[in-house]
């Protein structure tokens, strides 16, 4: 297969939480019905979940390949699997593959052989929290993650802080949710008062919680944060 006529590449987005099933679009499997392999960062969480939005679907006839970091032979196996111009499902554990999730390398390697990338329409808990913030959504940035060293992250607030407020660039960042309290209590110390501060937690789940408050109203508030996926916001 020449070079030159590569397959195609879905980007298919997955369930935020377990119960966030309506989040997916109906379209979805109709585009998983046209791959024949996949690309995934759990195979057995995206067996799952691609049975369940394609009820037919029999997994055993699919090839399957775990993208872990993408490693050499990751991206080879991928590579190949376009030069044979076969259609081929990316998935990440939740959101959208790339954004804030495994996948960019393989896409980035489609792109480098000319493949036909087709990114779909799903929840991204970036995007969603930035919408019910209330915050600016025509200039943002997003952080990912924080240093874990407390001196590190409070000068990683307060640079985020200054940039919201002197740019009116909103921040947006992560924390592993077993960190989410330490993580509120530093922006609760380091941030001015009147800074803007929204806490999203377990997006499209029946226990969504999303909420924007000034930093001197946040201290009279203390969310259960423990273990939960949560987007932080930071806004003028």
């Amino acid at each position: 297969m020449s070079a030159t006529n590569p397959g195609t590449v879905y980007l298919i987005p997955s369930v935020i939480d377990e119960e966030g099933l309506a989040a997916i679009p109906g379209y979805i499997a109709d585009a998983v019905k046209c791959c024949t392999v996949f690309f995934v960062e759990n195979e057995r969480t995206a067996r799952r979940y691609l049975k369940r939005i394609w009820k037919d679907m029999v997994v055993d006839d699919y090839e399957w390949y775990t993208i872990h970091k993408a490693e050499d032979s990751v991206k080879s196996d991928f590579i190949a699997a376009l030069h044979q111009a076969k259609t081929v499902g990316i998935i990440s554990e939740a959101g959208c593959p790339g954004i804030a999730d495994p996948g960019q390398i393989l896409v980035s390697a489609a792109q480098s052989v000319g493949a036909l990338v087709k990114p779909l329409v799903g929840p991204n808990s970036m995007i969603l929290a930035l919408m019910a913030s209330g915050l600016n959504g025509q200039h943002f940035r997003f952080a990912g993650y924080l240093p874990i060293e407390n001196a590190a992250r409070n000068r990683a607030i307060k640079t985020m802080e200054n940039e919201a407020t002197t740019k009116q660039c909103t921040q947006i960042f992560i924390e592993t949710p077993y960190r989410n309290h330490s993580l509120f209590d530093s922006l609760l110390k380091n941030c001015n008062p009147g800074t803007r501060l929204c806490v999203a937690a377990s997006l499209t789940s029946p226990e969504e919680y999303i909420k924007t408050k000034t930093i001197a109203d946040w201290k009279k508030e203390q969310p259960d944060l423990h273990k939960k996926p949560v987007i932080f916001i930071l806004g003028a």
